[in-house]
């Protein structure tokens, strides 16, 4: 047996699979459902509703590109009032099942405007409470290995995720939909910061109950999965180099829990990093990320079609942008009609080759935590000037192969638990990994990385999607198994999310 087979996040991704004749079972008491804000009954505010207007005084711009970025990141965007008579507010990010468990944290160095401490996101109010007034910038620093990027930025946000809120609903197989709700978040937080001058230079290498023991948080209910120094680009010293991390966890063969109710925290805790003396920063290769993945599988390869296309439009000052964060809403039906290829072909573009949006203000190498493990298949069910079939992508050589010769539709309508998006969507893109190979890279904490890039892939297509009219919606609910056979791909490659894309 291999190190990767016998470690816990191998077990858990085989004892949280869904099948056919085994789906969870139970009825939701909704009396239960965990608050989905944070309250800090203490604390000084900073109040950021006003600055989401335009100002007049200079003073003011630094606070209104703080509050911009922070309410296209995560803040209210919409509400509706549920079957239960429920007002539901919804966010810039989705969530699955609208249930928000990530939260934003914000560390001051100290700035001539916001005082050094530790703040928390107050979405339903946008505003900031400082809820710890000391000087936490070198227990941060230490806490991420003296990163680079906090040397020279006086900002740094952190993400963390209260368990409770998904685990109430799906249960043991929430920690999946957790680490793809920060992964939406953190696609948002590096558009965001292309509206507002900022630059988040992702660190996923912490010492994770550092991080949590300065935060306040209780770790048995809520964790810290990211870290992002905030680089201010209108300051000329904070123009940084890119350079992220993602460290592996200690090697740690834990037994398995009996219960499942176990899994998620024990997946969580054997991904924490812990303090090692031959820890370094030397090991993340920050000055080569790793880039887009190559096909790991010799397909019988079928017809090629070129994915090159004019780059979407997202207008003077990327108002198109703001708009898309807006107004983006998860869809919940299609019509089944057929989509244009060159918009299929300008999802993709977007999603992958950010360096063709350069010129419109975007950043050209936005931060993930590895993508060369992230593999992409397109099951195609109405897409004109494309055959019906399942798709592999090759971002590199910008090229859809076609590896599987049947309409689908039936097929992916069953592996989307019977979701009528699955049957009525004009195509699935679908995230893989192996998750053998991402073990034995990064251990146990693999499992946040390779969901957290997912969630971000997706949300930059949501909001391509949006832009372009067309439907979108993520599913996270889904047959493992079956979505292998309809990929034609081995058992051991893990199916990460499925972004279903149709005619609203």
């Amino acid at each position: 047996m291999t190190e990767a087979s016998r470690s816990l996040a191998h077990h858990y991704h085989q004892r949280t699979k869904y099948f056919p004749d085994a789906l969870p079972r139970g009825t939701l008491n909704w009396a239960e459902q965990p608050d989905v804000y944070k309250h800090y009954p203490l604390g000084s505010r900073f109040d950021l509703q006003g600055y989401l207007r335009p100002v007049e005084q200079a003073s003011d711009h630094w606070w209104q590109r703080l509050s911009q970025f922070l309410f296209h990141s995560y803040g209210l965007t919409a509400k509706f009032t549920s079957t239960t008579g429920e007002t539901v507010y919804l966010r810039s990010a989705p969530s699955a099942g609208a249930l928000y468990p990530a939260e934003i944290y914000l560390i001051s160095r100290g700035t001539s405007h916001l005082p050094a401490g530790l703040y928390n996101y107050q979405v339903k109010t946008h505003s900031l409470v400082r809820f710890w007034d000391d000087h936490p910038w070198q227990r941060l620093q230490e806490a991420c290995f003296w990163h680079p990027a906090l040397e020279h930025t006086h900002l740094a946000l952190v993400t963390s995720v209260i368990f409770q809120r998904s685990a109430w609903r799906y249960q043991a197989r929430a920690y999946r939909r957790v680490c793809l709700d920060t992964g939406h978040l953190l696609g948002n937080i590096d558009l965001a910061a292309s509206l507002c001058d900022y630059r988040p230079h992702l660190i996923g290498g912490f010492v994770d109950d550092a991080v949590n023991d300065l935060l306040y948080l209780n770790a048995e209910e809520e964790g810290a999965i990211a870290v992002l120094a905030l680089a201010d680009l209108l300051q000329v010293e904070q123009n940084l180099p890119r350079g992220c991390t993602a460290l592996p966890s200690a090697l740690s063969i834990e037994t398995v829990p009996a219960d499942d109710e176990q899994l998620l925290e024990a997946l969580h805790q054997v991904s924490k990093i812990t303090p090692q003396p031959d820890k370094s920063l030397e090991q993340a290769q920050l000055d080569h990320p790793r880039q887009l993945a190559g096909s790991q599988y010799a397909f019988p390869f079928g017809n090629n079609a070129s994915t090159k296309v004019t780059a979407i439009s997202w207008g003077e000052g990327l108002e198109y942008l703001t708009k898309a964060m807006l107004h983006r809403r998860s869809t919940r039906r299609y019509r089944g009609a057929a989509m244009s290829l060159d918009p299929l072909r300008q999802l993709l573009d977007f999603t992958y080759h950010p360096e063709n949006y350069s010129d419109q203000g975007f950043d050209a190498q936005p931060d993930y935590f590895d993508l060369s493990l992230i593999q992409t298949f397109i099951v195609v069910l109405g897409v004109n000037s494309l055959d019906t079939g399942c798709y592999y992508y090759d971002p590199a050589a910008t090229t859809l192969r076609q590896v599987r010769f049947k309409h689908f539709r039936r097929e992916l309508h069953h592996l989307c638990l019977g979701q009528n998006l699955g049957r009525d969507a004009s195509v699935a893109i679908i995230h893989t990994a192996n998750l053998k190979r991402a073990i034995e890279r990064y251990c146990d904490r693999a499992y946040r990385y390779l969901h957290m890039d997912a969630g971000h892939l997706g949300q930059r297509l949501n909001l391509a999607a949006t832009r372009l009219g067309l439907g979108v919606s993520g599913i996270a609910g889904f047959f493992d198994d079956q979505v292998n056979d309809v990929l034609g791909i081995p058992e051991d490659e893990a199916v990460l999310y499925i972004t279903t894309i149709g005619v609203p």
